[in-house]
């Protein structure tokens, strides 16, 4: 099974280890880490803590991911339970381009930056004030991506990975999400579907993507067949170097590869970059009708709606009350249902309701019933290969 990473469990450890040494009190500090990657996730680090994550008093975590049809596996999910979020937890899905490189990047670095931002000199979580909050994420977002982006020219080689990441930060009566790129996120709220995210995408006719495109070309980007350049299909992201820094190196390999020309080169004027990481960030207050989260990677929404996922999940919680079970079967039938990109998955039961006593309109088979099935199928059969005898 794969576990966080090293690097991640570490930061963690040591700041849980700093604030208990410290302060020299009794209080244990307890931290949960979750988060890896391979065919299917459901693997659990604890430090000083429960050993495993749905064994945690609140909120019940569950988590898969499957590689598609892709070469690489370049998704990821992290989640992160500590005393030191004042009763939030952390969680996070990473979807990567071009490689994995920039996943691996954010997976350690973006919690560290924005627990830094949310609780450092100010304990902005144990307080009110959305604006402060709002305001903490979207810097600590483009902190790591001008992070990321130094990383990734500094490793000198031709890295021009990227990656979408959907963060929340996340309560029994509240949740703070951070969203960049084309993941989804979504509630159900006494069974019905909510979507709270909109996927950045530089093609459609919905306000965000009219949004999007404008934005692109006013910073001097063009789209062509739904693509930033022809190239990328996804309008904000972590890392794409070349849509950053590297515009200009950008097109001027469009003019050797034949893509553009030079005279059409020679009118480009960037005022801006074309891929942002700057994130969309709200709050939402989970009422007595907030059932569950589920934050996954567009691998599954692209091939199952919203209402589909939510209905399924429900009927899984009914049948066995498993919220890890139901997140490998939710992967599982996304892939068999024809999802060919890698799928990322995080479900978050925040255990209001008795799944067992719930009614979903679905009354299960007495053996009774099963058994006159079976006699009418058999006999249906016999009788089949009867006449087909007298033909």
């Amino acid at each position: 099974m794969a576990l966080c990473s090293p690097q991640l469990q570490k930061f963690l450890l040591n700041k849980i280890c700093g604030n208990y040494c410290s302060s020299h009190t009794s209080k244990r500090s307890n931290i949960l880490v979750k988060g890896g990657e391979g065919r299917i996730l459901c693997s659990a680090i604890a430090i000083d803590a429960p050993s495993s994550i749905a064994s945690v008093p609140g909120i019940r975590w569950g988590s898969a991911q499957l590689k598609g049809a892709r070469e690489e596996m370049e998704d990821d999910a992290v989640i992160v339970q500590s005393d030191e979020l004042d009763g939030f937890s952390y969680a996070a899905v990473f979807d990567g381009h071009a490689g994995f490189s920039s996943v691996q990047f954010l997976k350690e670095e973006l919690y560290k930056e924005c627990y830094a931002a949310l609780q450092g000199k100010k304990k902005l979580l144990s307080g009110k004030d959305f604006k402060a909050i709002k305001k903490a994420l979207q810097d600590a977002f483009e902190s790591v991506d001008a992070k990321l982006l130094k990383w990734l020219e500094k490793r000198g080689e031709k890295d021009e990975s990227g990656a979408t990441a959907t963060a929340v930060f996340l309560r029994d009566d509240v949740m703070y999400v951070s969203h960049v790129g084309d993941s989804c996120l979504a509630i159900s709220r006494s069974g019905k579907a909510e979507v709270l995210t909109d996927s950045h995408r530089p093609y459609g006719t919905k306000p965000v993507p009219l949004q999007e495109i404008r934005r692109i070309r006013e910073a001097g980007g063009w789209i062509v067949n739904g693509r930033i350049c022809g190239d990328i299909s996804v309008s904000r992201a972590f890392g794409d170097i070349r849509f950053k820094t590297k515009k200009n190196e950008m097109v001027r390999k469009g003019v050797e590869e034949g893509r553009w020309t030079e005279k059409f080169a020679s009118r480009i004027q960037f005022t801006g970059d074309l891929v942002t990481a700057f994130p969309d960030v709200f709050e939402t207050t989970l009422g007595p009708d907030a059932e569950f989260v589920v934050l996954a990677s567009d691998g599954l929404w692209d091939y199952m709606s919203s209402s589909d996922v939510i209905s399924f999940i429900r009927n899984q919680l009914y049948k066995h009350g498993d919220v890890q079970m139901a997140s490998e079967a939710l992967a599982q039938v996304a892939l068999d249902g024809g999802s060919q990109d890698n799928i990322s998955i995080i479900i978050a039961d925040l255990r209001r309701t008795d799944w067992q006593k719930l009614n979903l309109g679905v009354q299960k088979p007495s053996i009774a019933l099963e058994l006159v099935q079976a006699v009418a199928t058999i006999s249906f059969v016999s009788l089949g290969i009867w006449i087909s005898t007298q033909l």
